[in-house]
């Protein structure tokens, strides 16, 4: 099986980027990481002000969907912090790939 990556990234409500920043980095990148989940990278965009980054890894698009299905649909995160994260968000936007698609090109 290939490793998949999880590349999300979300347009914040404007003003909300810091507060945003905060909950992930202190409460719910522990989570995650509780889940099993591999943290990749994550953090604001240099080019605005609105946009943050969150990168997962995962060894199967299977394990992906079963973990994140866990991590959503746990106690935790329905009571500590979907109400207070969600309204941070005007949107957001998922990529799925394999690790394999991102190989470097070489140079000609």
């Amino acid at each position: 099986m290939n490793p998949v990556l999880d590349i999300r990234t979300y347009k914040l409500r404007r003003g909300r980027r810091e507060r945003f920043d905060r909950i992930l980095r202190d409460e719910a990148l522990p989570l995650l990481q509780q889940h099993g989940i591999d943290i990749v990278c994550f953090g604001p965009s240099l080019a605005d002000d609105d946009h943050y980054l969150l990168v997962r890894g995962f060894s199967s698009r299977s394990e992906r969907d079963e973990q994140l299905a866990a991590f959503y649909g746990s106690e935790a995160w329905q009571r500590r912090f979907a109400a207070r994260v969600e309204p941070l968000i005007e949107s957001y936007h998922v990529v799925v790939a394999h690790t394999a698609a991102f190989e470097m090109a070489e140079d000609p």
